[in-house]
């Protein structure tokens, strides 16, 4: 891949679902591209398309048109294998609703990932010690998620979805079920790596959270409007939208 370019790019996707009159039109021509080092904020009202998009962008959909690249490499051409091994390796997804294995541990959630994709238990279980340290929850490596609270299991979610070397990191609402001390903790701990080199794209219905990011765009009906301005105008934007 060209240093110049996008670690994510989506190229006139479209997204819909069913046909006819019941179609349902959930994204409509969006263009987007997030570089290495870059976080952008999508936001929207309810059914704007938010999430569709990061479906998109992780690989977990497939869009009715247009192409969806990461690091240069058109998921539409890939097979559910190949898909899936890129998945692991260089896309960390963080769900809203955590997707955390009630069966295991902190720390054999975080390996999981690293195992199905070959490495062997005692690498792996290093490897996901390391990114429970790098979210401050290493003491909890060996508790399950009913074990911890709201934000730890945040924590390890997180952890999860940044072990190893993913080059693309989506969070879907990260700080939805969480306070604020906890919410600008888990940002923080996704700007870091942001930071660090990876691109980002950030899924929130707050402005104050989108104030974290490098860039902001927001979406309306499945249409993107792509937004530079100060936060305020994004206020500004968000006020208009409501129904």
């Amino acid at each position: 891949m060209n240093p110049t370019d996008g670690v994510l790019e989506l190229r006139a996707v479209h997204r819909t679902h069913g046909g006819g009159e019941a179609a349902v039109h959930a994204l409509r021509g969006v263009s987007l591209t997030v570089a290495a080092g870059e976080m952008v904020a999508v936001m929207g009202p309810s059914g704007s398309g938010k999430s569709t998009l990061l479906a998109l962008a992780g690989g977990l959909d497939r869009p009715t048109a247009g192409e969806v690249l990461v690091e240069g490499e058109a998921l539409g051409g890939l097979a559910a294998r190949e898909l899936a091994r890129l998945r692991r390796r260089r896309i960390g997804y963080v769900f809203q609703d955590l997707n955390l294995l009630g069966s295991l541990t902190a720390v054999e959630n975080v390996a999981l990932p690293l195992e199905l994709d070959g490495t062997g238990v005692r690498a792996a279980r290093r490897l996901a010690l390391a990114a429970l340290r790098e979210v401050d929850v290493a003491g909890l490596a060996d508790r399950f998620p009913d074990q911890m609270s709201g934000g730890q299991q945040q924590r390890v979610a997180i952890a999860r979805a940044l072990v190893g070397e993913r080059r693309l990191v989506l969070a879907d609402e990260p700080t939805g079920a969480l306070d604020s001390q906890a919410g600008e903790a888990v940002l923080h701990l996704l700007r870091r790596r942001v930071d660090a080199g990876a691109a980002g794209v950030l899924v929130t219905h707050e402005a104050r959270h989108a104030g974290w990011a490098d860039r902001v765009v927001f979406l309306r009906d499945g249409v993107l409007v792509d937004s530079t301005a100060p936060l305020v105008g994004v206020e500004h934007l968000l006020s208009g939208s409501s129904r």
